[in-house]
């Protein structure tokens, strides 16, 4: 298991979400995006509108995830 806060996954809080893989972690990331926005958040809003830029474009979102994916895996395990 491992810990990424929203903030580190592109997101706009600190609060923490943990899964085993990073692919868990992506899906569980995008449910609180999704949460957020339904209760219209600002700051969430503005985060996912720079998701929406940037999956636009293939290439930056495959470097996007990789640097991400990268991150998680050099994480300890909690």
């Amino acid at each position: 298991m491992k810990t990424m806060t929203c903030k580190q996954l592109g997101g706009a809080c600190d609060i923490k979400i943990q899964a085993e893989t990073f692919g868990a972690m992506s899906e569980l990331s995008m449910q609180h995006g999704i949460e957020m926005m339904q209760q219209n958040d600002e700051a969430h809003m503005k985060a996912i509108q720079n998701m929406k830029e940037i999956m636009q474009n293939p290439v930056t979102m495959n470097e996007w995830f990789a640097m991400k994916k990268a991150e998680f895996d050099a994480l300890p395990e909690d």
